[in-house]
Formats: C-alpha cells, sequence, structure tokens
C-alpha cells in the first residue's frame, strides 16, 4: 500500500495545447492534449466551423493577414473585386457582338475569314502593347494611381469598340483592330502598376504571397462574372436597348469602383507630385505629412481633366525638368551652368538652370539614387523661391539646413527615402572644374 500511495503521488500529468495560425496575431486553440501514465485524452475546440472557415480563407488572403499587409490593403481589394466582376459581365456582352459581327451562326461565314479576322485583330494588339511600353513602360509606377484609371478606361474603350463592332460591318476590322490596341495599353499598364501596388502592400517581403492571393480572388471573380454574364446575354439577346442599357450601367459602375479603390491607396513611396506636395507643406509649416493625408491631397486622374484646379494650386514638379540633355542647352545657358557649377554646385552630383520659370537638372553621370532625390528637392525649393531677389543663395541655404531634418522626418512619418519614383533617367553628363590656362599655346 505505501509504494503504491509514492507511484500515485508521483504521477505526473502534462498538457499540451494545439494552436493554429501563422502570425502571432491570429493564433486560435484548436485542440488540448492532456497525457499521464495511466491516461490520455483529447479535448478539441467546440468552435470547429470556424476552424474550417479560417482554412478556406487562407487560400484567399495573404498569410498573417492583416498585420503582414498595410491597412489600405482590404478597401483596395474589395472595390477592386467589384469592379473585376463588373468587367467580366460586360466582356460576355461584347464578346457575342463580336462574334455576331465575324459571322458566326450564318451560313455565308467562312472559318478561314473569320480566323483571319481573329488573327488581324490580335496581332494589333500585340503591336499595340509593344508601342506602349516602349513610350511609357518607365513611367507607370512611378504614377501608378493614374495608370491604373487610365489602363481600365482604355479597357472600357475597347469593349466599347467590340459592342459597336456590329454597326459597321464595312469598317468592321478597322474598329475591331481599335478595340485590340486599346485593350493591349490595358494589359501593360494594369500589370505594371499590379506589381508597383503587389510591393505596397507587402510588409513582411511577401509580395509573391500577396501577388498569388491576388490570382485566387480574380479567379473566383472570374467565375462569378462569367455566369451572371451568361445569364445576363441570355435575357438580353435580341433587345438590343437592353444590351446598351446593361453595358453602359456597368462600365459607370466599373469606373467608380475604380475610383474608389484608387482613392484609398495610400502610398509612401515618393514620387514627383508627392514630393512636392510634402516638401511645399514642410517649408510652411515645418512638419511632415502622413501618406494618408497626402493622398487626399494628390491627383489620380491626368491634370488636364481638371484645368481649375491645376491653375488655382501651385503645383512645383510642374515646374521641373530632370534630366535634361546638354547638347539640347544653348550658348547663354551653359554659361549660366559655367557660373553655378563652380559656386553652388562643386560638390554636387547634379546641376540646375533656371530659364523662363522652369528648373532644368543635369545629373551627373555617377549619380546614386539618393543624389536624383537630392536634385529634385533643390529643384523644388528653387522653384518655389524663384519670387526672391537670390533664388539660387537662398535655395542652397535652405538645402544647407533643412534637406537632412526634411529627410529624417520622412523617414520617421513612414515615407520611403531610397529614390525618386520618375521616368528613367536616359541623359546625363559629365563635368570638371579647370581654370583657363592664362596662356594659349
Amino acid at each position: 500500500m505505501a509504494g503504491g500511495e509514492v507511484s500515485s503521488t508521483s504521477e505526473q500529468v502534462m498538457s499540451i495545447e494545439e494552436w493554429n495560425g501563422s502570425a502571432s496575431t491570429k493564433l486560435f486553440k484548436t485542440a488540448t492534449v492532456t497525457a499521464s501514465s495511466s491516461s490520455f485524452s483529447i479535448e478539441r475546440s467546440a468552435n470547429r466551423f470556424g476552424h474550417v472557415w479560417r482554412g478556406i480563407l487562407q487560400a484567399f488572403v495573404p498569410e498573417g493577414f492583416p498585420s503582414s499587409v498595410t491597412p489600405d490593403y482590404v478597401h483596395f481589394q474589395v472595390w477592386d473585386s467589384l469592379q473585376g466582376l463588373s468587367t467580366y459581365i460586360r466582356t460576355m456582352l461584347s464578346t457575342q457582338a463580336l462574334l455576331s459581327a465575324i459571322g458566326v451562326g450564318e451560313k455565308s461565314a467562312t472559318v478561314i475569314g473569320a480566323t483571319f479576322q481573329w488573327f488581324l485583330r490580335d496581332l494589333t494588339g500585340m503591336l499595340g502593347g509593344i508601342l506602349f511600353t516602349f513610350y511609357q513602360g518607365s513611367s507607370l509606377d512611378s504614377n501608378a494611381k493614374m495608370w491604373r484609371l487610365v489602363a481600365d478606361l482604355m479597357n472600357d474603350l475597347g469593349m466599347l469598340m467590340d459592342l459597336v463592332s456590329p454597326l459597321f460591318p464595312s469598317a468592321f476590322i478597322f474598329v475591331v483592330c481599335l478595340g485590340s490596341i486599346s485593350r493591349s495599353f490595358t494589359g501593360v499598364a494594369s500589370g505594371a502598376t499590379r506589381a508597383a501596388l503587389t510591393q505596397h502592400f507587402a510588409l513582411q517581403n511577401n509580395a509573391a504571397d500577396i501577388s498569388a492571393k491576388e490570382g485566387s480572388q480574380e479567379t473566383v471573380a472570374t467565375m462569378v462574372g462569367m455566369a451572371l454574364g451568361m445569364l445576363v446575354a441570355r435575357f438580353t439577346t435580341g433587345y438590343p436597348f437592353a444590351i446598351w442599357f446593361c453595358f453602359l450601367s456597368l462600365t459607370v459602375f466599373h469606373m467608380y469602383a475604380n475610383y474608389r479603390a484608387v482613392r484609398c491607396l495610400a502610398l509612401n513611396s515618393l514620387n514627383m507630385e508627392r514630393s512636392s506636395i510634402l516638401l511645399q507643406h514642410f517649408m510652411k509649416t515645418g512638419h511632415v505629412l502622413s501618406p494618408e493625408q497626402v493622398s487626399r491631397m494628390e491627383h489620380i486622374l491626368p491634370l488636364w481633366t481638371s484645368p481649375r484646379i491645376s491653375k488655382e494650386v501651385k503645383l512645383l514638379h510642374n515646374q521641373v525638368l530632370l534630366g535634361v540633355r546638354v547638347s539640347s542647352l544653348h550658348h547663354k545657358e551653359v554659361m549660366d551652368i559655367l557660373q553655378s557649377s563652380g559656386s553652388y554646385y562643386r560638390k554636387a552630383k547634379y546641376l540646375l538652370l533656371e530659364m523662363d520659370g522652369i528648373i532644368s537638372i543635369i545629373v551627373h553621370k555617377d549619380a546614386t539614387a539618393s543624389d536624383v532625390l537630392q536634385s529634385f528637392i533643390h529643384a523644388l525649393v528653387l522653384a518655389n523661391c524663384m519670387e526672391g531677389t537670390a533664388p539660387h543663395v537662398e535655395s542652397q541655404s535652405w538645402m544647407d539646413k533643412q534637406y537632412e531634418t526634411f529627410i529624417l522626418k520622412l523617414s520617421s512619418s513612414g515615407w520611403k527615402t531610397g529614390r525618386l519614383l520618375c521616368p528613367s533617367i536616359i541623359w546625363t553628363a559629365n563635368w570638371i572644374h579647370s581654370p583657363l590656362n592664362d596662356k594659349i599655346d
């Protein structure tokens, strides 16, 4: 009895809890295992439905959500999915009209004729995409919001061309090719801006995971949109007014959803306009705006769409030309550079030239990303000091006293200060300071 009592009192019981979740803020206890030398039991969590739901959700949201993405991720994805849904519904209507124009279902139509027309449509789209990439590829990430809206607008125009193609049988090839070129712009701009936005959302170097989950979300939106599109096409067949009413209504909603999606983005990278907004506010108040505040102030539509605002608001970045070609300058401009390079910019990797209110930046061939950012900020300060008596002196004095403080405050407010998002600088220069010889042989 005594030996039995000792063994019972010395018996140890171990309890192990099972938790599920990849992030410390989103862990859920799923079971508790209790074990001893004489017993073993597993007590599972009562909320098994919640566990299954979380497992399904992991196929559509990044690991560690929501702490692994930026706060604007959810709002953007909701509006982006809604605009995608409307796109797929309209695609069914435009494709139905396009196939009808090609001759599907008609005895007079030939296979080779339809194939040739479809080939021309795809060929012009491919060529249009290449040309668009050549002319605008380097500036897509610097204005991701604007190009995102432009991409969807071009997609709307492309589908509109497909829908009206049956109305112009004599110009069918021309109309369809225009629509294909328009959609090719969409593919290039949408893909490039999506890559920039994915990098913005990724807080834990999880851009690949975010991109994969974006694909899952788009697949679901595609399936739902195709199903709804087939229903709409089925009930509107033979009713042109109903087809146009549905298409135009969905197009208006599509542009509204795109606008809301882009407007909710709070990008923390520095492009030309955001840098101008931040600098002007800092020079007036000494404080730095947050990415959320700047997102409500920057333009997401081209300035020509809002001429009144562009006239009322002083946009300093519109007065700056970055990466000017030296051989395009005149003699007087070169002499101005020669004078300023020896006094104001001796240690800098850039030169600034003011002509008729426009600040031109000549970038040194060895300039780094930080030098480019500094040159642009300096040009903005110079543009802001143009009403003074000595703008070069005043701007240089501001840079010497305030630039480092400005950059530090930007970093502490969540801004990425490593580089300036701008079109590629293809023209640079190299300069050497040397006095002229008094005697020329």
